[in-house]
């Protein structure tokens, strides 16, 4: 075959760009399309191994010749079984292309259970997380199936059910092990360690991280050990350690970060240990807090890494015979055309030890590191993302996501340290990450653009980076990790108003729309769901994205959430989704499609009853929205929505100020029709409005005045809220309230529940002599609102003012130099209808 498809390389700027160019000869249709079925094996496999091992085998089905390449060995030599649930039938109808595996990945023990049937007798490699539920059992018919085992690790997740007898089992069934590496077993004994020595005798790097005991002096006896980390290990008897693992023949480097080591053990080791080149010990209070020994300079030859020391310039010493071109010791390495295969173990041992560390570090976020995060912390987790090692690049990118955070449950990050990572050309890194094929890169990396993108200046960044055509990209991925985690980042740039139409041009409303339609039929995807819903609520808040967001399927997929699924986070953002969707009700038809969509009102009704007051608040703000139309006001009604929105008020009253101000103004919204404003009344929502009135949050006061001034229309609320103590806690926002729509519209529920007893008028009239400007406006306002012509009881209000003196009153307050224009015109106003009033009476 002379068609074929061949690679060439095009400068573009300083980098060399790997470019396709189709050989002349090879046929293009009328199109100027290239056929793909006559592409040559080569190029076929090659398309094939930048595909997860789901979408291989998918692409292998669509004929018999690339059923046949997809089946090549070279193609299924590593396997990452993380992105997708991999049971026993998963793994059986893969065993037949895992002949030849050699590296394999997989994410919780039910992964671990079906890793059985793949067959995979010449695995050499195993690296497993989430592994947290694993027992001793799976870990040993784990080991016992795989005796070419050369490489074991477990973690970060701690292994709580592992105990010293599976670490047997492994050392036994595993004589070729050279790495093992483990996270969170409770106890190590003797047993377990003297096994590896005597059946592992190429046991090179050992790892017992985070674990709670171990023992010391079987620990000394593996004298094959050349890399050994014991992490967050705790209960460690340093005096037996000195004795011991001094002596380690071929002992190179050791890990003691995060743990108790103190200043006279770091220093006594140095002494004693002739093979010791690095000791990394990040983290280690006794260490940072000896003054004398941070500043010691005398490290007998060796390599400290500390949070106190150089890093960089540390690990810059190992590398001989490297040229320095770079500040990153680590990049100088990768770039080296010097093969030193000890240099080589040392450097890969030094980027997962330091980034396993960093990602520790970050989670717990212990005080005190802001400087070494700022100085050190972020180039060396920027440094780490271009590690050839795919497990340190998405560590560093896991351990970017954390550091910056400071409180993950109101979303906020540390400006300066996420400025960092954009200072040091992290988004840039990021984004590059992002574009990987490899899925588990896309997933740590969209996690760090979202979190980071909290920042606005960092959301400024990843945009103009191009990075929200990365995310909308990513969230169209069928791996649920990698959709979740860039749903999350298009919700925090959703924030705000300067990314919102920037994520709609880019296809982003119809790709979370799709997300909610596939992931709603899904068990597990509850995290997409509700990023996604949380990213479509900030697109909605724009009016021309929330037309989009209509069109696109979003109010069915919305109220489809809203009624179906039962996680609070994401009824929790549908709801508010939709509330954000019904507040266009002026620019847009989509408050009249929320209301009109089949489910909708019943739905959010029901959240109302929620137990979680976030999904209670946004609910009750959606139908707060709704009801500004007047078919939608009808149906919240119609649907039990008095009865409901009532019974939340008289829940909300200790409950944060946003559930009440939002269960207040939907009562008000429903109380513009007078037959919702007797039913209100009827059902016992006049309590609770006046409970709210009495709040001291402006907007609380304000909506619960305004659903009372509806109410006292009818003379029969206002009988009751007469009863029920309203007067006073309407007269005191009257005279208190800094808000000037609470008082004016408490004055005017003052107004129309007035029962001529000639009382308030009194209070009014003396609040005319106030020397405060707020109340004698308020007053002259409430007094225009007695004396409306034709109003209910308007002369009896004229005849008590009359009485009371009140002309003269007025004529000052309209006169007073030092008074606010409003209570000068409301008095003149009010002057007038006490002329007014004699001549229509005597009509």
């Amino acid at each position: 075959m002379s068609r074929r498809v061949r690679r060439r390389f095009v400068k573009k700027g300083k980098e060399k760009v790997d470019c396709p160019e189709i050989d002349e000869n090879l046929s293009l249709d009328d199109k100027g399309v290239l056929d793909w079925t006559r592409l040559p094996d080569d190029t076929v496999i090659q398309l094939f191994s930048c595909l997860n091992y789901r979408d291989r085998a998918s692409l292998s089905s669509t004929c018999r010749t690339w059923r046949a390449l997809g089946k090549s060995p070279c193609l299924w030599q590593v396997l990452d079984l993380r992105p997708h649930k991999c049971d026993a039938t998963a793994a059986a109808s893969l065993a037949s292309r895992c002949e030849n595996l050699q590296k394999l990945r997989f994410r919780g023990p039910e992964s671990a259970d079906a890793i059985i049937n793949l067959q995979a007798k010449n695995l050499r490699e195993i690296i497993g997380d989430g592994c947290r539920k694993m027992t001793d059992a799976t870990l040993s018919v784990l080991a016992a199936r795989h005796e070419a085992l050369e490489c074991l690790v477990i973690g970060p997740d701690f292994c709580e059910k592992i105990t010293s007898e599976a670490i047997k089992a492994i050392a036994i069934c595993c004589p070729k092990l050279q790495k093992l590496r483990l996270s969170g077993v409770h106890e190590v004994d003797a047993g377990a360690i003297n096994a590896l020595t005597k059946n592992c005798r190429d046991l090179t790097d050992i790892g017992f991280i985070d674990c709670r005991k171990l023992d010391e002096t079987a620990l000394g006896n593996v004298a094959s050990v050349r890399f050994l980390s014991v992490a967050g290990t705790t209960f460690i008897n340093w005096n037996l350690v000195l004795q011991q693992w001094s002596n380690l023949p071929n002992l190179i480097a050791l890990d003691v970060s995060r743990t108790d080591i103190t200043p006279s053990t770091v220093s006594r080791f140095f002494s004693s240990s002739v093979s010791l080149k690095v000791l990394c010990a990040l983290n280690c209070p006794s260490l940072e807090e000896d003054a004398s020994f941070v500043t010691n300079k005398n490290l007998k030859g060796k390599v400290l890494l500390a949070v106190f020391t150089d890093i960089l310039k540390g690990i810059a010493t190992l590398l001989v015979d490297t040229p320095k071109t770079n500040e990153n010791c680590f990049q100088d390495w990768r770039n080296s055309k010097v093969e030193d295969r000890k240099t080589d173990e040392i450097l890969n041992w030094l980027e997962w030890i330091i980034s396993s560390s960093l990602l520790r570090v970050s989670e717990s976020n212990p005080p005190g590191l802001d400087n070494f995060w700022l100085n050190q912390g972020t180039s060396l987790l920027l440094g780490f993302m271009q590690s050839p090692q795919e497990e340190v690049q998405e560590r560093a990118a896991t351990a970017l996501a954390t550091f910056v955070v400071i409180d993950d449950e109101n979303a906020s990050i540390d400006t300066g340290r996420a400025e960092a990572v954009m200072r040091d050309g992290g988004i840039r890194h990021l984004l590059n990450l992002a574009r990987s094929w490899r899925e588990g890169l896309q997933s740590e990396a969209a996690k760090a653009i979202a979190n980071l993108s909290v920042n606005a200046n960092v959301a400024k960044a990843v945009a103009e980076e191009g990075g929200i055509t990365i995310l909308v990209n990513l969230a169209r991925s069928v791996n649920r990790l990698v959709a979740e985690e860039a749903a999350g980042g298009l919700w925090n740039l959703s924030v705000g108003e300067d990314h919102k139409g920037a994520i709609a041009e880019a296809g982003g409303v119809k790709a979370l729309v799709d997300l909610i339609f596939k992931w709603s039929r899904s068990s597990g995807g509850e995290g997409v769901l509700e990023r996604a819903a949380g990213a479509l609520a900030g697109l909605a808040a724009d009016d021309k994205c929330s037309t989009e967001v209509a069109s696109d399927g979003g109010v069915h997929a919305l109220v489809k959430l809203a009624r179906s699924c039962k996680i609070e986070g994401v009824q929790e953002q549908a709801a508010r989704a939709l509330a954000n969707l019904a507040a266009h009700g002026d620019s847009n038809n989509n408050n009249a499609a929320v209301g009109q969509e089949v489910g909708a009102v019943e739905a959010l009704l029901q959240l109302t009853r929620s137990s979680h007051d976030g999904v209670r608040q946004e609910a009750a703000g959606a139908l707060w929205n709704l009801s500004f139309d007047d078919r939608n006001r009808e149906a919240i009604a119609t649907s039990g929505g008095v009865e409901a929105l009532v019974a939340l008020a008289h829940s909300c009253t200790n409950a944060a100020h946003s559930l009440q101000e939002r269960a207040a103004g939907a009562l008000w919204g429903l109380s513009v029709s007078e037959a919702n404003s007797i039913a209100i009344g009827r059902e016992g929502g006049v309590a609770p409005l006046i409970a709210l009135a009495r709040s001291d949050a402006e907007d609380v006061h304000e909506t619960a005045a305004g659903a009372l001034w509806n109410l006292a229309f009818n003379p029969g609320n206002a009988l009751r809220i007469v009863e029920e103590g309203g007067v006073p806690a309407l007269v005191h926002l009257c005279s208190s309230s800094v808000s000037k729509m609470a008082r004016f519209m408490a004055a005017l529920a003052l107004a129309y529940m007035f029962d001529g007893s000639g009382a308030e008028i009194g209070r009014f009239v003396t609040m005319l002599r106030n020397p405060s400007p707020t109340l004698k406006g308020c007053a002259a306002f409430a007094l225009l609102q007695f004396t409306i012509p034709g109003g209910r009881h308007a002369v009896l209000h004229v005849r008590l003012l009359q009485n009371a003196g009140a002309t003269r009153v007025l004529r000052a307050a309209a006169a007073a130099a030092g008074a606010p224009i409003e209570a000068k015109i409301f008095a003149r106003v009010v002057l007038r209808n006490l002329e007014q009033h004699p001549a229509e009476s005597s009509v």
